[in-house]
């Protein structure tokens, strides 16, 4: 069995990687910055009503998107972070693309989690936000108070990708997330277009760099918002 699941995860040639942003959640709803693992994973956070309908949405234009170019849905992998509002945003994804999301075309990565906004952050209000962006706009190697700087997190988007690149081939990769991570990859992305000859995953490494990441909130994305990034 687990021969067949690596069979089934196999295709040729080079990767396209579409983002989607999680759907209205009900941190969203509430107003609370909900950042941590321990918290993150929890079921009372997962996605609110009007989220599952911008996952089924999002969905919806994926599978639009895909058939447009002629992509089979049997080479999408849809890689996302353990968090309850992504991957209940995943699960709805795969259902609309009837994949099944206990299968092989679905992975969990730990590394695509919820950038961690620290302890006088978490739990309290979205009002707070702008005072990390600030920080981050100036120096994004800087930390809020125990949580992670902007190149904490790219460092681990960068192995999100070379683990994506090792693994997958010639594949549609939607990678489900949060707004500061995606907003980072795609600041990463972006500036990695400028480079050739190495890599997806080296030219990512090359460009983690203070005038690059101090970037991101110029790719911010609504809840629920899918892109294609490459």
């Amino acid at each position: 069995m687990e021969m067949e699941e690596k069979e089934e995860a196999k295709c040729s040639s080079e990767n396209r990687y579409w983002i989607l942003r999680h759907g209205k959640s009900i941190p969203n709803e509430t107003g609370l910055i909900v950042s941590s693992l321990e918290n993150g994973i929890r079921p009372e956070y997962q996605l609110a009503a009007d989220g599952v309908t911008q996952a089924q949405l999002a969905g919806q234009s994926f599978l639009k998107d895909l058939k447009e170019r002629k992509i089979p849905v049997e080479s999408v992998r849809i890689c996302y972070s353990p968090f309850a509002r992504t991957s209940h945003t995943a699960k709805v994804v795969a259902s609309v693309l009837n994949i099944p999301f206990d299968g092989p075309q679905c992975k969990v990565i730990e590394d695509l989690r919820e950038r961690y906004f620290g302890p006088s952050f978490e739990l309290m209000s979205h009002d707070k936000y702008p005072e990390i962006w600030a920080l981050d706009e100036k120096d994004p190697f800087m930390q809020p108070e125990g949580g992670e700087s902007v190149d904490d997190v790219a460092a681990r988007l960068a192995r999100a990708v070379a683990i994506t690149e090792s693994e997958f081939q010639g594949c549609a990769v939607l990678i489900v997330s949060h707004g500061d991570p995606l907003q980072i990859l795609q600041t990463l992305v972006d500036a990695a277009k400028q480079h050739t000859g190495d890599d997806l995953a080296s030219r990512i490494q090359a460009v983690k760099v203070p005038s690059v990441l101090s970037q991101h909130r110029k790719f911010a994305l609504l809840t629920g918002e899918l892109r294609l990034v490459i």
